[in-house]
C-alpha cells in the first residue's frame, strides 16, 4: 500500500458501533465483587469508557494536552487494538477531541479485520510506509488536531524522536502517571477475567484426571491446552483468547519458571511417584488475564510435603483475605509472610506473593512487597506465595482476586491437600 490512506475520519466517533460489540449471555453473580454484571467475553462500551476516563483525568491532573503510546498493550489499552508490534505503530488520545491512529501498512488486514467486527473505539486511522514515515504522518495529524504547539505524554522517552518534525511540541516521559491507569478494572473487564478463571477452573479439573506417574510432563500440558481450546471454543464463540499451560514436576518446582529457556520441564522429564507439581494455568480472554496455579503431589505426601504444602495453603488464604479496598498492597504479601513467620518458614521466602493481573500477565502493581499505597476497588491481584526447597521441590497455590470491601476471588478450583494429592 503505497504512501497514507485514512479509513474513517468522522468526529464524534471514539468507539465503532461498540453499544454490539460485546457479547453478552444471561446476568451472573460471579463476575464482580458487589454487583451484577452481565456474562462477557469482549469488552465494549463500558470499558471504553472506564479507560478514556481515566486517561482524561489523568491528562487534567498533569496538565498535558495529549498522551501518546507505541506499545501494543497501550494500542490496546486506549482504543482496543490487537496485534501491533511494540513501537510499530502509534496512539494519540487529546485532551479534548477524539483519538486517532497511525499504523504501519502490514497491519491494514488486521485492522479491517478487528473493524469489521466493531472492535476499534476509534475511526480514524492512517496507514503508512516506507513512502511516507510514521513520522511525517505524525506531524501532520498533529498539526490537523491543534497539537503542534502541544505538552504531551509519552508512555517511554525513546519516543520523543517521533516528535522531532515539530519543534514547538513538548513532550514528557509519563509512564508513571500511565501504568497505574490499568490497576482499576470496569466491571465489564472484571466479567471477562471471571469468565477467564472460570475457563482455567476447568481445566485444572482437566489436570486432575490427567497426572499420572509415567506421563511426559510436556505431553500432558499440550494435551490439556488442546482440550482448553476445544472448551474455548464452546463458551466464547469468535472470541480473543490464549491458553498458556505448564508444569514443573520433581525438584525443578524449586525454580519458579522452570529448567531451562522456557517456561517447565526439560525436555523427556516424567512425572515420578513422590514428585511434587506445581502447574500453572494462565489463560486470558480479550488480552485480560487471569491466573490459577495449583500444587499436586503425586502419591502419599511425605511429612515435610504436607508441612510446606499446609504452610502455603494458610499463608495463601491469609493474603486473599487482605485484597479488600483501602488496604495497604503491601499487606497482601505480608499477611502471607506473617503466616510464613509464626509456622517458621519465613526464612524459605523468596518470592513475592503476587502481581497486578490485567492486559499485561504480570500487570501492576509489580512491586506488591513494597507498595504502601492503598488498594483501589476493582483492583485484580494474583495471590501466589510459595516455598521453595532445592532437591523437594516447589509450592505454591495461586488465585486470581479482585479487590472490593471484601475480596473476590474469581479462581475457584478445589486447593486442599486431599484435592491436591493424585493417588
Amino acid at each position: 500500500m503505497a504512501g497514507t490512506a485514512a479509513l474513517g475520519t468522522a468526529s464524534g466517533q471514539l468507539y465503532a458501533r461498540s453499544s454490539t460489540a460485546t457479547p453478552a449471555q444471561e446476568f451472573s453473580a460471579s463476575s464482580s465483587p458487589d454487583a451484577k454484571i452481565p456474562r462477557v467475553w469482549s469488552v465494549g462500551k463500558e470499558t471504553f469508557a472506564h479507560r478514556t476516563r481515566l486517561m482524561r483525568d489523568l491528562l487534567d491532573r498533569e496538565n498535558l494536552d495529549a498522551l501518546a503510546f507505541s506499545s501494543g498493550m497501550y494500542l490496546k489499552f486506549a482504543v482496543n487494538v490487537s496485534g501491533i508490534w511494540d513501537g510499530e505503530g502509534v496512539c494519540v488520545v487529546p485532551r479534548n477531541g477524539d483519538a486517532f491512529l497511525i499504523l504501519p501498512a502490514s497491519s491494514a488486514n488486521a485492522w479491517r479485520f478487528q473493524a469489521s467486527r466493531s472492535r476499534p473505539w476509534t475511526s480514524d486511522v492512517t496507514f503508512v510506509d516506507a513512502s511516507h514515515p510514521l513520522e511525517e504522518a505524525l506531524s501532520a495529524k498533529l498539526e490537523k488536531a491543534g497539537l503542534h504547539r502541544a505538552l504531551v505524554g509519552i508512555e517511554n522517552s525513546a519516543m520523543s524522536a517521533l516528535f522531532s518534525a515539530l519543534p514547538e511540541i513538548r513532550t514528557e516521559n509519563a509512564l508513571r502517571h500511565i501504568n497505574p491507569l490499568r490497576m482499576v478494572k470496569s466491571a465489564e473487564e472484571i466479567g471477562v477475567m471471571g469468565e477467564a478463571a472460570s475457563l482455567a477452573d476447568w481445566i485444572q479439573a482437566r489436570y486432575r484426571e490427567n497426572i499420572r506417574p509415567g506421563r511426559l510432563v510436556g505431553e500432558l500440558d499440550s494435551a490439556m491446552t488442546a482440550l482448553a481450546y476445544q472448551e474455548a471454543a464452546r463458551r466464547f464463540p469468535e472470541a480473543d483468547v490464549t491458553i498458556p499451560c505448564w508444569t514443573l514436576s520433581g525438584p525443578i518446582s524449586a525454580s519458579p519458571h522452570g529448567a531451562g529457556t522456557s517456561f517447565g520441564n526439560l525436555s523427556g522429564a516424567r512425572i515420578e511417584t513422590g514428585h511434587v507439581l506445581i502447574n500453572n494455568v494462565y489463560p486470558s480472554v480479550d488480552g485480560l488475564y487471569v491466573e490459577n496455579e495449583r500444587t499436586w503431589i503425586c502419591g502419599k505426601p511425605s511429612r515435610r510435603q504436607a508441612q510446606l504444602f499446609e504452610a502455603v495453603l494458610a499463608a495463601q488464604e491469609a493474603a486473599c483475605e487482605a485484597v479488600v479496598t483501602g488496604n495497604s498492597i503491601a499487606a497482601i504479601d505480608g499477611a502471607a509472610l506473617t503466616v510464613f513467620e509464626r509456622l517458621g518458614f519465613a526464612d524459605m521466602v523468596c518470592h513475592r506473593a503476587g502481581h497486578g493481573l490485567g492486559l499485561g500477565g504480570h500487570d501492576e502493581p509489580v512491586d506488591m512487597a513494597f507498595n504502601t499505597d492503598p488498594i483501589p476497588d476493582r483492583m485484580v491481584t494474583s495471590v501466589e506465595p510459595s516455598l521453595l526447597e532445592y532437591g523437594l521441590g516447589g509450592f505454591r497455590i495461586d488465585d486470581s482476586v479482585v479487590a472490593g470491601k471484601t475480596a473476590k476471588i474469581l479462581t475457584r478450583s478445589p486447593k486442599d491437600i486431599k484435592s491436591q494429592t493424585i493417588a
